[in-house]
């Protein structure tokens, strides 16, 4: 592998993009609520990635794109480049059926001793084929370019190539994704440190948060890391502690998120001023259906995720960049600017949360930008 300079998302993707709250950052573009109604969506649901209105959304999105510089020539099939086979190939399978597509998918995630890729085949008796191409190498998807021309599946003007952003495009599943983790840890850790100030003890919240975010807790958390920043900060508040929690958990007592919150609002005046202020906003935002209701921890994990890219010389190894700089993946990046070369429609999804991606209007009067215009550098081996 070696660098390959400084670029940023945006390069090969422009404005083509939602996040979370399905806001593409094109305002030519509709919007979730514009297309509700013809994607079925119930109002006030903001849908997620692997559910089948979210791909309805998609679609709208996707033809709306397609018709600004190419009305003449409809969208007719898609590929999709992710790193998860549960939640980009829900995804990849959902928009491919929303939009009556045939449609191939790369999904990679690297490991030390790469195996042949598996083929997965769906629906490959019907006039819309569509198979899951899963690698152990982020450079395979040169062999699936090849697997693509091999099924006589052209990427052209009526084509949608979706790239997913996180851990694909940038922080590349097994090679690169331990950084953008500790992005989100440093944010929640300076969250709960900032709130609690000198009542904040790091290796109480490091025990906590390491063991809450362990998949048997996942019931308990459902896996939201706002909903775990909070756990960390009412526990390092002192309201409760660490072992009887997670032996309530284990025994059955608090089965989500909910309940948890729930108690902690009736005993909400035992909590500092400023704290129960806090408690406040989180658990109105909670009962109003808001999955990101922690907003400062968010708002912190856009920070720290931005100060991981580009922060490192143009000198650094390869090795350093992969440890310590959120990079964007080579391989990704040369295969979408080829396909956007032959005319295809590149479109970039990502399910981190607006406020984390996004900078608030301070910030942007500082001249930050959002995580897919930051300059970082492109590792690869292409």
């Amino acid at each position: 592998m070696k660098p390959h300079g400084l670029t940023s998302v945006y390069e090969f993707l422009s404005d083509f993009l939602v996040y979370r709250n399905l806001r593409p950052l094109d305002a030519r573009l509709p919007a979730l609520d514009d297309v509700r109604d013809r994607a079925g969506v119930p109002t006030a649901m903001t849908p997620r990635k692997s559910e089948p209105a979210y791909a309805r959304v998609i679609v709208e999105i996707l033809r709306a794109a397609r018709a600004l510089d190419a009305p003449e020539r409809p969208l007719e099939r898609v590929v999709y480049i992710g790193d998860t086979c549960m939640n980009d190939g829900t995804a990849f399978t959902n928009i491919a059926r929303a939009g009556d597509w045939p449609g191939l998918a790369f999904i990679a995630s690297e490991r030390e001793a790469p195996d042949p890729p598996e083929i997965i085949e769906e629906d490959e008796t019907s006039e819309a084929p569509r198979a899951l191409y899963l690698a152990d190498r982020w450079a395979a998807i040169s062999d699936f370019v090849s697997f693509c021309r091999a099924r006589d599946f052209p990427v052209d003007a009526g084509t949608a190539v979706i790239v997913d952003l996180d851990k694909t495009a940038l922080g590349a599943r097994g090679r690169n994704d331990h950084v953008i983790n500790q992005a989100r840890v440093e944010a929640v850790r300076r969250t709960v440190g900032e709130l609690l100030g000198d009542a904040f003890d790091p290796r109480a919240f490091q025990a906590a948060y390491d063991v809450l975010n362990e998949s048997e807790f996942h019931p308990f958390t459902a896996d939201n890391q706002d909903y775990l920043a909070y756990i960390c900060l009412i526990l390092g508040s002192g309201l409760y502690e660490l072992q009887p929690l997670m032996a309530r958990v284990r025994a059955g007592g608090l089965t989500s998120f909910e309940p948890f919150i729930a108690q902690v609002d009736a005993r909400r005046d035992d909590l500092a001023l400023s704290l129960r202020e806090i408690h406040q906003r989180i658990y109105g935002r909670v009962r109003a259906g808001d999955p990101t209701p922690f907003k400062a921890f968010r708002y912190n994990e856009y920070v720290a995720t931005v100060e991981r890219m580009g922060c490192l010389g143009d000198d650094a190894s390869v090795e350093m960049l992969l440890a310590e700089e959120i990079v964007i993946t080579e391989e990704v990046r040369e295969a979408a600017l080829r396909w956007k070369a032959r005319g295809a429609l590149l479109f970039g999804l990502s399910d981190k949360p607006d406020e984390a991606s996004i900078p608030g209007d301070a910030l942007a009067r500082q001249g930050y930008v959002p995580i897919h215009r930051v300059q970082t550098h492109a590792v690869g081996e292409a």
